[in-house]
């Protein structure tokens, strides 16, 4: 068992948002930062959306990120070190905690300068198989004046989660509305949900 899974689930029971520094090595976010420019380079990365297939809309008023989903099937053995560190967390909070989580789905996020995404909660109105959110960050040497933090609401004390390469973060997707505020130099990251099916 990775020490970090229990960080991320011990911080999650007991502030509701998991945070757990060292998720990730820093060689493997180096990697995966890599891939995603590359993916950029290449015109991979797709304008993001807002809502599931029925209701997808583009409105970049609400956020203007770019996406890449990962799949296996991409054969990138970066991508699949990470999906395998995922599924075993998976099965560790399905042991521990009984979560009942079947699947997971996730994507890189490219946010340029001047980017950002309007508060929100993860989960759809018409479908509710996302049960947990996990952000995990690829930005070495982030400072506070490059913006693009996570802003938590949570009433009555917001959390305001800084970018930092490694640091993985977990919260029920039902629960908490949050935000990604301006950011002011490039900021990448791995954005999933964890699923009942």
């Amino acid at each position: 068992m990775d020490a970090n899974f229990e960080t991320l689930i011990a911080s999650y029971m007991e502030h509701k948002v998991g945070v757990a520094d060292h998720f990730l090595s820093d060689d493997l976010c180096y990697h995966l930062k890599a891939n995603m420019l590359a993916l950029n380079d290449d015109q991979k990365m797709i304008t993001a959306g807002v809502g599931n297939d029925g209701t997808m809309v583009f409105d970049d008023l609400i956020r203007n990120d770019k996406i890449y989903w990962l799949d296996k099937a991409h054969n990138n053995r970066h991508e699949t070190e990470f999906l395998e560190k995922i599924e075993a967390f998976i099965e560790y909070l399905n042991e521990t905690c009984f979560t009942n989580i079947k699947s997971y789905e996730f994507h890189y996020s490219l946010y340029e300068i001047g980017s950002f995404y309007r508060p929100h909660l993860d989960q759809f109105e018409d479908d509710n198989k996302r049960q947990f959110s996990m952000v995990s960050y690829l930005n070495p040497h982030w400072n506070t004046e490059d913006g693009g933090e996570l802003f938590i609401h949570q009433k009555p004390n917001n959390q305001t989660i800084a970018p930092m390469q490694g640091k993985t973060v977990f919260f029920k997707s039902d629960e908490l509305q949050h935000e990604v505020l301006v950011t002011n130099e490039r900021r990448f990251s791995v954005t999933g949900w964890l699923k009942r099916g």
